[in-house]
């Protein structure tokens, strides 16, 4: 399985499952459709696809503050997307 296959299949399970918004799936899914361009970046897609797996509408603000929320995903995808 690759990390794109874990990306993918974080992606859906968010979805499905947790609430991902929609705006965060659609930037998600333009790295899969732009695979080769992230080629060499998959510690960085590892971290994202552990992410969406960890995340949680209301991450972040909970009495721990645990989670990762949309502003969290947010982050991460402006780094990823916006680095050569």
């Amino acid at each position: 399985m690759t990390v794109f296959d874990r990306l993918s299949d974080a992606l859906e399970k968010a979805q499905a499952e947790q609430d991902l918004p929609d705006f965060i799936a659609k930037e998600i899914s333009t790295v899969l459709q732009r695979r080769k361009d992230f080629a060499g970046r998959e510690n960085e897609l590892e971290e994202l696809a552990e992410q969406i797996s960890l995340y949680d509408t209301y991450g972040q603000t909970g009495y721990l503050g645990m989670g990762v929320n949309h502003v969290i995903l947010q982050k991460t995808l402006d780094r990823l997307l916006k680095q050569p």
